[in-house]
């Protein structure tokens, strides 16, 4: 091997290590599929409006966690738009008395 030659190899192979693809040493995956997954439409979006209710105690009930926290955009897969009227909807639940602002297990120890 050339000099040329082993300093195009060397050069190749830190090019891969800075992307993190590359040769078998740096996958690490173990052979993990990537695929493309569709996203999931808007749950609350009816003709182009959120639709989302603040008496509707059940449909609500379904976007908190077992703690008592509102979940996350990633989680509910509703538009930014949506998670904003979600969480307001929740909070006026909440101020109202429909829904609860801490778990069951926690308020009865107090």
């Amino acid at each position: 091997m050339t000099y040329e030659e082993y300093d195009m190899s060397e050069e190749r192979s830190s090019r891969e290590d800075r992307r993190g693809g590359g040769g078998r040493r740096n996958s690490g995956g173990g052979g993990r599929r990537r695929g493309y997954r569709r996203r999931r439409g808007c749950p609350f979006l009816r003709d182009g409006k959120c639709l989302i209710d603040y008496k509707d105690v059940d449909s609500l009930r379904q976007y908190l966690t077992e703690t008592g926290k509102i979940r996350p955009r990633r989680q509910t897969g509703a538009c930014s738009k949506c998670q904003r009227a979600l969480a307001v909807a929740i909070k006026r639940a909440r101020h109202i008395a429909l829904l609860p602002y801490a778990p069951e297990h926690i308020r009865r120890n107090m």
